[in-house]
């Protein structure tokens, strides 16, 4: 569920409060999982960092929970920290962040743990504060920046992802430019970038007005995809000439006789067959090219 009622967003509607389920459920999961073989887990949640077990119960009632309800609560940093401790054969993922639950405490864990991929997908939707009032987001551009650089200080090499609506009602041409110098700042490795349209039942769709024209969402939109695009050339371009440790997921979709499988930052890495290899190792991959959206290479020793 979701407590925080984007003005564009049906979530609260369909999927109700925010709600957690208890750690020991969560790692008995993991720990099936891991004796069928799997190798690794996503830990998934429409705001997967505001993830807070005190006992049951709501999000929105913690403040009414019992002094040793507290004492005990476990939230997402504690539960990723145990997850990464209890299995560390298994690789962790997790999805889908927003900003203002993003805290230091989820950073330090991810930068602690080898098994915690590097990888973070983080929505931001627009990059000016006045159209991020307008979605009742819970950040500013300036709140969010800070976090980037924090992220980017304790984590290096991490790989971030991006939401970006173009068009929002009332987006002038200004606030279209503050969103393109967000993505020229952060420099995302791939983004999920949409133009505007109304969801039935959303405060936007009953209180605002859909005033951007349609050609003007379509040339934003397509302004916001060019500059993603220069982005993810670069952001693959520096993973070439790297080795990575790839977890092997399948057949590549182009040619049988390759593997395909993704890396701690989340690209995808396709890279001929050895024998002896299947799905579900963990091999070790010197990346010697790439599209803008995939790295060519091939597997090396350990």
């Amino acid at each position: 569920g979701c407590d925080n009622m984007c003005t564009f967003c049906v979530v609260p509607f369909t999927r109700g409060r925010e709600r957690s389920r208890e750690p020991q459920s969560i790692y008995d999961e993991i720990q099936d999982l891991y004796d069928r073989g799997f190798k690794e887990v996503t830990l998934l949640g429409q705001n997967v960092d505001s993830y807070l077990w005190y006992g049951g119960g709501l999000k929105k009632d913690y403040d009414k929970a019992t002094e040793m309800q507290k004492a005990t609560a476990v939230d997402f940093a504690q539960l990723l920290d145990k997850c990464a401790t209890l299995f560390p054969k298994m690789r962790f993922r997790f999805s889908t962040s927003n900003p203002q639950d993003m805290h230091v405490e989820v950073i330090e864990t991810m930068a602690k743990h080898h098994n915690i991929c590097k990888y973070i997908h983080l929505p931001v939707q627009s990059g000016s504060t006045r159209i991020l009032q307008e979605m009742n987001r819970q950040h500013t551009r300036e709140e969010y920046i800070a976090l980037i650089d924090k992220i980017y200080a304790i984590i290096p090499d991490i790989s971030l992802s991006q939401d970006m609506i173009a068009g929002f009602p009332t987006e002038t041409e200004e606030d279209h430019q503050d969103t393109l110098s967000l993505l020229e700042y952060v420099r995302y490795d791939f983004g999920f970038m949409f133009s505007y349209s109304e969801r039935p039942g959303t405060l936007a769709a009953r209180k605002m007005e859909d005033d951007v024209p349609e050609e003007v969402k379509k040339r934003r939109l397509q302004e916001i995809i060019e500059m993603q695009q220069k982005h993810s050339a670069e952001r693959m371009n520096s993973y070439v000439g790297k080795t990575h440790e790839v977890l092997i997921e399948g057949n590549s979709k182009r040619d049988e006789n390759f593997w395909y499988g993704r890396n701690t930052q989340n690209a995808v890495l396709v890279f001929p067959k050895v024998e002896g290899t299947k799905v579900g190792d963990f091999v070790n991959v010197k990346a010697n090219s790439c599209t803008t959206a995939t790295l060519i290479g091939e597997m090396i020793e350990d």
